[in-house]
């Protein structure tokens, strides 16, 4: 039977503080795990082997000292019962090494950073970025400290619920942080490091719907149209614009990593970084004219987003869609609209286009990527492409 001690190491020099060690004994071995927490001798009650509790100690430490003591506890005996219960052979060190590994682990940071790292080198990049982007907004929160996942309770999340919303965050971009946060958590809970308790159950974890971003097909038509030959930089945000509301929405991270392989026989086939999902379309004038305006791409991309032998391709991407939506903003007020104008305004706005132009919702369905994109692309990939070109094209023709 595996037991364990809290016992206090005595300093070495009188007047300095002593250490609080835990001693495991199991298969006849003893391994002491030696903490990080400093206690005076005076502070320590040596029958109870734990720090007095004497409300007139004038020490703050001593609080916070005991909580961590009984948390540690509750994580040893949990890996003995989870050792146990797998009905192998272990011994103290397996225990030891067990309790180090999980407390690096538990702390969020360090456990966030190790699942962001995993997510890097398994190719899920954009996932790592939300996590990376989650981590960053939850560190401004507890100001740098970090706080052991154990102790990720209903408290902290609504504090930090309250702390976007001062922070004049909207409801759907506070639950976009406690989705990628409360994903994390159950992550570890699946890893045994630390319990279940809900922290999530009493914020705000759905989708409201947003306000309308699509462009009606005649301020559609009034960008296409614009005179822009005196701004190529207007010019060139503009015919991304086109381009992706031609190719049915494309994101714009499809088009910035499409290959110029991709283009063959009249077709444009690629995979959706999102969900992995191949997509082909037919290669219509109104794309042509756009591509033949940029023919001196010298990398392997179609388009002239990414430039050639840059050293980090994602963050070439991320620059060019700032810059971009900060152009396609300028041409928003020379065209008086009102919606704020952004490459994913194209999406939107070829879905209502479709939606307008009578295409049945079982094809493509309004707010494409938001309530109903899962289904919108199973629908897509069950259809014949002729049936979405078809489509395609009846939008297409409503700018003539």
């Amino acid at each position: 039977m595996a037991t364990i001690k809290v016992k206090f190491r005595e300093p070495s020099m009188p007047g300095n503080k002593g250490t609080v060690i835990y001693r495991i004994s199991h298969g006849n071995k003893t391994r002491c795990i030696t903490t990080s927490y400093l206690i005076h001798p005076a502070q320590w009650n040596y029958r109870r082997n734990m720090p007095l509790t004497d409300i007139n100690m004038k020490s703050s430490d001593i609080p916070e000292i005991t909580r961590n003591i009984n948390r540690d506890i509750r994580l040893l005996e949990r890996i003995i019962r989870t050792l146990s219960d797998r009905a192998v052979t272990f011994d103290a060190d397996d225990i030891t090494e067990r309790f180090n590994r999980t407390t690096t682990e538990n702390s969020l940071f360090n456990f966030m950073n190790a699942t962001i790292n995993r997510l890097i080198q398994n190719g899920r990049i954009r996932t790592s970025e939300t996590y990376t982007a989650a981590l960053r907004s939850f560190r401004k929160f507890r100001e740098g400290r970090d706080i052991p996942l154990d102790e990720l309770d209903t408290d902290t999340i609504e504090a930090y619920e309250a702390f976007l919303r001062a922070n004049g965050l909207v409801p759907n971009s506070i639950s976009f942080y406690m989705r990628i946060l409360r994903a994390l958590y159950n992550r570890a809970v699946e890893a045994g490091i630390t319990q279940q308790q809900k922290p999530f159950r009493h914020v705000y974890t759905g989708i409201d719907k947003t306000v309308k971003r699509a462009l009606p097909i005649s301020k559609i038509r009034q960008l296409r149209n614009l005179e822009l030959s005196q701004s190529p930089a207007l010019a060139y945000a503009r015919d991304i614009f086109m381009l992706s509301f031609y190719l049915r929405g494309m994101s714009f991270i499809d088009m910035a990593f499409l290959r110029k392989t991709a283009l063959h026989n009249n077709r444009i086939t690629y995979r959706r970084h999102k969900t992995g999902q191949q997509l082909t379309i037919a290669c219509t004038p109104e794309m042509k004219t756009i591509l033949n305006r940029y023919p001196g791409n010298a990398s392997d991309y179609l388009l002239p987003i990414i430039p050639l032998h840059v050293t980090d391709e994602r963050k070439a991407y991320r620059n060019q869609s700032y810059s971009i939506n900060r152009r396609l903003k300028q041409i928003a007020v020379m065209l008086d609209i009102t919606t704020p104008l952004t490459l994913y305004v194209a999406r939107h706005s070829w879905a209502s286009a479709a939606k307008d132009s009578g295409i049945p919702i079982n094809i493509i369905s309004q707010g494409m990527g938001h309530d109903s994109e899962t289904t919108t692309q199973i629908y897509l990939s069950s259809l014949d492409t002729s049936v979405i070109d078809h489509a395609n094209s009846l939008i297409l023709s409503s700018l003539l």
